[in-house]
């Protein structure tokens, strides 16, 4: 029998707020950094203020923004009537509302939750999941993206991939209006100069990648720790680490261009690579998450013969 969910699960115990936070923190102040660098204290506070529209925005917006980049529309439940009480039986029993299914017109096998929480959360998945999986490999999927709502992972992570991605652009567009002279070079200005050279220099190589590094510490353990609570909430890690095999081969031979900043939300990366890109990946790598799962099922069932080496 599956153990009950419980919020913000992850290996080894409770995935700490505050620590989420706190690398939002770090990435609102990488972004009045380089504004700093480049413009001094108004630059610095410019960079705050959009750095607050983005998170206002991604707060009542972000679920909307996800569904239509990637071209969902709602999934009517005449449709798919066992796909709607597969997924209103594990909301049940994670104790939240059942969200609402989209489907995204691709056959790449994929799928992603979005929303600000649970009360305002939605399930896509694509045309190719629904055609790959059999019921108990799209249990375990499902309940992996149940996880993430409970968890509030959905919000946290496109907060921070939007974050990450305005550190990069202010970057990009400084190197590119210095490479043209439309900064003046590193010549400072006055009291509120822009910064000095070797500072501007720093700001715009270093906090790209920084950026990226803090997303990457986040978005990694937020996968780990939902496809802990989804095996728990279907009590069957095996039949996830097999939809995640899938999944893998899956998006490898049909590849999505989902966009860089809802890229995070998918169960696996639409964009990952292999060799130094895979460094570089939102997700941990699949062999890893997968030998995850098979521990876990082999702690749950010792005797099981069905596992694979």
């Amino acid at each position: 029998m599956a153990t009950p969910l419980r919020p913000a699960l992850k290996p080894g115990g409770a995935f700490n707020w505050f620590k989420t936070f706190g690398l939002m923190a770090g990435l609102t102040f990488l972004l009045m950094w380089v504004g700093g660098a480049i413009g001094g204290q108004s630059g610095a506070a410019i960079a705050f203020c959009f750095a607050f529209a983005i998170n206002f925005f991604s707060y009542w917006f972000s679920d909307k923004l996800a569904l239509r980049s990637n071209g969902a529309r709602p999934l009517a439940r005449e449709e798919a009537p066992w796909l709607y009480e597969m997924v209103e039986k594990l909301a049940k029993r994670a104790g939240i509302p059942a969200p609402p299914l989209f489907l995204i017109p691709t056959e790449t096998p994929n799928a992603f939750a979005t929303g600000r929480n649970p009360q305002h959360a939605a399930v896509a998945v694509t045309e190719g999941i629904l055609r790959l999986m059999d019921r108990r490999e799209l249990e375990g999927v499902l309940a992996h993206e149940l996880s993430h709502v409970v968890n509030r992972d959905t919000l946290i992570t496109t907060f921070a991939a939007t974050l990450a991605g305005a550190v990069s652009q202010l970057a990009m567009m400084w190197r590119w209006g210095a490479m043209f002279g439309g900064y003046g070079g590193f010549e400072g200005r006055g009291d509120d100069r822009r910064g000095g050279g070797l500072g501007v220099l720093l700001a715009v190589l270093l906090a790209p990648l920084a950026a990226l590094l803090l997303q990457l510490a986040l978005s990694r353990r937020r996968e780990y720790a939902a496809d802990e609570s989804g095996a728990r909430l279907v009590g069957d890690p095996e039949g996830l680490a097999e939809a995640l095999e899938e999944l893998e081969r899956g998006n490898r031979q049909l590849p999505f261009d989902a966009s860089p900043t809802t890229a995070p939300l998918f169960i696996v990366n639409p964009l990952s690579g292999r060799g130094f890109t895979a460094l570089f990946s939102t997700h941990p790598s699949t062999e890893k998450r997968v030998a995850r799962l098979r521990a876990m099922a082999l702690n749950l069932n010792p005797e099981s013969t069905k596992l694979k080496a």
